[in-house]
């Protein structure tokens, strides 16, 4: 596995070791005693799939105060995935970081706690999947406009197609400091 750093600390773009062959190919998708970031262990307490059509935008969500980091990647199809370091005291709060993942270029993207997360999805469809350091708590669920211009994250489509929820949330200079994340 390739760990690539980002301008985000502990956010990773990780690049699998694929083996392939005429018959197709393999590659470890996560090994807990070879940690995509050894400084922080990750730990699976729970795993998501989701799947969307062209231009669905998911987020930017995250938890507070049961943060959640995340292992995410795509099964089927491509996307823009994004991080947004929400960690106040951070030397990059408020800043974003994205990847491309798809299923042909079978990357990986590590965004720590403390960190909102989106999508969106730039194929016919997309299969996303999400494995997660600690399991979903709907009062902890929050979320940051995904449009803010504070932000300003180049999504590359126009006119995403949003959740009510996601259409409606906060711009992050709205959001009470109390429901954001700190550094530790």
């Amino acid at each position: 596995m390739k760990r690539v750093a980002t301008s985000l600390q502990g956010c990773f773009i990780i690049e699998p070791r694929v083996y392939g062959d005429t018959r197709g190919w393999f590659y470890e998708l996560f090994n807990a005693e070879r940690q995509p970031d050894p400084d922080r262990p990750f730990k699976v307490s729970q795993a998501n799939v989701s799947r969307s059509a062209r231009g669905v935008l998911r987020g930017l969500h995250y938890q507070w105060p049961r943060p959640q980091a995340k292992l995410v990647w795509v099964l089927e199809g491509e996307v823009f995935d994004v991080a947004v370091d929400l960690r106040q005291g951070s030397a990059t709060y408020g800043h974003w970081e994205a990847a491309h993942l798809s299923a042909d270029n079978q990357r990986q993207f590590l965004i720590p706690e403390g960190f909102a997360h989106g999508f969106q999805v730039l194929s016919e469809n997309a299969t996303f999947c999400y494995l997660c350091s600690d399991t979903y708590q709907a009062d902890c669920d929050k979320s940051v406009h995904f449009a803010d211009p504070r932000l300003a994250i180049e999504w590359p489509l126009a006119s995403p197609v949003l959740s009510v929820k996601d259409a409606s949330s906060r711009r992050l200079g709205e959001i009470d400091l109390a429901q954001l994340p700190h550094l530790p």
